[in-house]
């Protein structure tokens, strides 16, 4: 990955490439036999994971059209679209692994329990790879002023020194001209946290990250599809 200096706000995934298009086999056209004569289709392959035993993809019937590209995707392409949304390769091989999904509930439901069972070392590794990723710091493209920018700046400075790692915070909700000031408000909060409470406020906030980036993986899919 190229190196990047912060976490930019979760923003929506693009709609006008499928990242996992190219990883579903195209369906084969009828040859014209009787129906009865047709072999069964075979159920997609799921990799195996360490010390996992892996069984077949059972397709689920009447699911959204994202989901159900989701689903049926090859495992290679699942489990790097999962790391997209959250960078801790044990959380995207569970995901990956447990398909199908049969409702978007059910995969973010599977995505929050495995959030909430992210080891040290998985937040870790998921904290080190939003600090990898090439954005801008977090709320530097908001509007503001000058000095409000330049403040925003030297808070995350301190952050970094005293944590280790780029500040992370879920802004789902939060309207575009309030973005730097909740951004700067937060990160002088937190500055405050012991490196343990920190570790668990920033953990939450993957948390919450990572669904809204799975959701909108998904939901991305089903706009391609359609």
């Amino acid at each position: 990955m190229a190196n990047r200096t912060s976490l930019q706000a979760p923003s929506p995934r693009s709609t006008e490439e499928d990242p996992l298009t190219g990883d579903i086999p195209a369906q084969p056209k009828p040859d014209n036999k009787p129906a009865d004569s047709m072999p069964p289709a075979a159920a997609p392959a799921v990799e195996p994971t360490p010390g996992q035993v892996a069984g077949p993809v059972v397709a689920v019937s009447g699911l959204p059209s994202g989901l159900r590209r989701f689903n049926d995707a090859d495992f290679g392409a699942a489990e790097e679209a999962l790391l997209a949304c959250c960078g801790s390769r044990r959380w995207a091989l569970r995901l990956a692994v447990h398909r199908p999904y049969p409702t978007v509930s059910s995969l973010l439901a599977a995505a929050s329990e495995a959030s909430y069972d992210l080891s040290h070392t998985d937040l870790t590794e998921a904290l080190a790879d939003e600090s990898s990723m090439p954005q801008p710091l977090l709320g530097m493209r908001a509007p503001g002023s000058q000095a409000a920018h330049t403040a925003l700046q030297a808070a995350h400075a301190a952050y970094e020194a005293r944590f280790g790692h780029v500040f992370v915070v879920s802004l789902d909700d939060c309207p575009a001209e309030e973005m730097l000031d909740q951004v700067l408000v937060s990160l002088r909060a937190r500055l405050g946290n012991d490196p343990d409470e920190e570790r668990s406020t920033a953990a939450e906030e993957l948390r919450r990250i990572a669904l809204h980036r799975l959701e909108h993986l998904v939901a991305s899919h089903a706009s391609a599809a359609s």
